[in-house]
């Protein structure tokens, strides 16, 4: 087996974001087969960053794994112990970095490449008076009609919502994050060489009490505002979000719908604070990349999986840059 070229500080530090969906396509019931699959997919797909030897961190959403399992705890056999959110939050972190972490590992040694991975179950810390615990406004879990939505809403205490268009689906309290507490191990790590998968389906959400001990909270974090705050916090030069469309649009999904090449964070800030990105689709995501680049990155880059060669390139996705 041959050792890839040693990573040096020359080379950036890469934070890619991946969405939950990743590992479990639309249609897709979420078997162990399917999201072993498609960690595969992910993982070739990755592959172009390694080729440039970048120093890689990769995140991900949880949103379908976590709505599974807070079904499976609430419809399971009452003599069993229910589990909180955060603690969901954590087995999805590990399970997904488990199919991602191997699927990575068999795809470097079936390229030569001698490079290793490692997961880190990451708790990001959070403000225990954040709105978002008195007003849910996550989305997780599967799409659902209205109708079953509203008989899971009834049956089980649910506040349901329709998620752009798409379905109806549970929502979640999401405050936002503060400080990833792992970003000193995840940024060494990274430094050292190794493809460090963190912040899964954005952290396990955390709190600090009066005393200076930690305490997990139900909730989940949107991973790209995680993302955001992890890259700059391990120095990341370059921050990618993969998301399902090519490109950010404007008017999207409408017939003067437009594709943008390159733009300023100023500029496409002032276009999300008129209203032009939804809440439930790109909002978050045009929040988290001008948020990354007003700390100071330098350059981040929104595409989908086919494209990403492309974008690197400077052929293809959203590349905005700080600056006016």
């Amino acid at each position: 087996m041959q050792t890839a070229k040693p990573t040096t500080k020359e080379k950036p530090i890469v934070l890619l974001a991946l969405g939950g969906h990743a590992f479990m396509q639309r249609g897709e019931k979420g078997t162990i087969e399917e999201h072993e699959r498609n960690a595969v997919m992910i993982c070739r797909t990755l592959q172009t960053l390694i080729d440039r030897d970048y120093r890689l961190v990769v995140t991900h959403g949880n949103g379908p794994q976590v709505g599974n399992l807070l079904l499976l705890n609430e419809t399971a056999d009452k003599s069993l112990p229910v589990m909180p959110l955060d603690v969901l939050v954590a087995e999805t972190e590990g399970s997904l970095g488990y199919f991602l972490q191997q699927a990575m590992l068999n795809e470097l040694r079936r390229r030569q490449i001698k490079r290793y991975v490692v997961t880190v179950i990451t708790q990001v810390l959070v403000d225990p008076g954040d709105p978002a615990f008195t007003a849910p406004t996550k989305p997780v879990g599967p799409f659902l009609s209205k109708e079953e939505a509203e008989r899971r809403r009834d049956q089980l205490g649910w506040k349901i919502v329709d998620d752009s268009g798409r379905g109806w689906r549970r929502v979640v309290p999401s405050p936002r994050p503060i400080k990833v507490v792992q970003r000193h191990m995840i940024r060494e790590s990274a430094e050292a060489g190794n493809i460090v998968i963190a912040c899964g389906g954005g952290g396990i959400p955390i709190i600090k009490k009066p005393d200076g001990s930690y305490e997990g909270v139900e909730a989940v974090i949107d991973k790209d505002l995680t993302s955001s705050i992890l890259a700059s916090q391990i120095g990341a030069e370059i921050f990618i979000i993969l998301t399902e469309v090519p490109q950010i649009y404007t008017s999207f999904g409408r017939p003067e719908q437009k594709a943008i090449g390159a733009i300023t964070s100023e500029r496409l800030t002032e276009m999300f604070k008129g209203g032009e990105f939804p809440p439930g689709s790109m909002g978050p995501k045009v929040e988290a990349i001008c948020g990354f680049l007003e700390r100071g990155g330098k350059r981040a880059i929104v595409t989908n999986p086919g494209t990403l060669n492309d974008a690197l390139l400077g052929r293809g996705g959203t590349h905005v840059i700080g600056g006016c």
